[in-house]
């Protein structure tokens, strides 16, 4: 699991690399896919690093940006990578900061291993199901994956502020979760809400800056298997809204379903 580990984060890193140099320069090529998400150079680039690294360790990939692949083939996987070269393409074309990139392991559909990688912020957090989850800031110029990997902070870690707090989307708020806040501050009294883009906002409970994180909107698989991972090792629960369950990968529909995460 370590071996696995040291590779995705150091693809996380060497993605970032190459988003950042496309990030500060004028040379986006935005352009509209299918389903009128945006696509950049950027995620290209970044899809093309992790996929040099991930090929590397024989488990199949699968990728916002690779080829479409049927559940006929991927059905009977038993493990498989699940990536999403850029989280919150329209937070990169907004230059806000808040995308990041989302690499996980998935073993019998359950999460074993995450690595998110914030590029702007340099925090990298990373977990496996055996050690936890962890965060640490990264020097992108001069770094060295066990180091890291031995200097991160073990999460949740301790918050001042104990108001209720939720994090919520800062590009997809829907009614619903509108009306599931209405319900924290009748239960809660005082809420604090945090909007934020991309996986950030399964960061943020994760590291313990925020109690809940509802998602009453779409969300595909790539969106949401690295930040499971790191909030379920690090205490969390992920739950699908549909069956109250913990949310499940690889599945025939990659659509997700509502989930809340706390």
């Amino acid at each position: 699991m370590n071996n696995n580990l040291e590779i995705a984060i150091g693809a996380a890193l060497e993605a970032g690399k190459a988003i950042l140099d496309i990030y500060y320069s004028n040379d986006f090529q935005v352009e509209l896919k299918g389903d009128d998400s945006p696509l950049t150079k950027a995620d290209i680039a970044s899809h093309n690093v992790i996929m040099s690294h991930l090929s590397t360790t024989g488990i199949p990939v699968l990728s916002e940006e690779g080829k479409s692949i049927p559940y006929e083939e991927r059905k009977d996987w038993e493990q498989l990578w699940i990536v999403d070269p850029i989280d919150g393409t329209k937070e990169f074309i907004k230059r806000n900061g808040e995308f990041t990139v989302n690499i996980a392991l998935i073993e019998n559909q359950k999460t074993v291993l995450g690595v998110i990688y914030v590029p702007v912020l340099n925090d990298l957090y990373f977990s496996t199901s055996e050690m936890g989850a962890f965060k640490v800031k990264v020097n992108l110029e001069d770094y060295n994956v066990d180091a890291l990997m031995q200097q991160g902070h073990k999460l949740p870690l301790e918050r001042e502020d104990k108001t209720f707090t939720i994090v919520a989307s800062r590009s997809h708020r829907s009614p619903e979760t509108d009306d599931y806040i209405n319900q924290m501050r009748e239960k809660h009294g005082a809420v604090n809400l945090i909007s934020k883009g991309s996986s950030l906002k399964l960061c943020m409970v994760a590291e313990g800056q925020a109690d809940c994180y509802p998602r009453f909107a779409p969300t595909m698989e790539w969106d949401t298997a690295a930040g499971q991972a790191i909030c379920e090792h690090a205490g969390f629960e992920v739950i699908d809204w549909s069956t109250k369950e913990r949310m499940l990968y690889n599945r025939n529909e990659l659509l997700n379903s509502w989930f809340l995460v706390e």
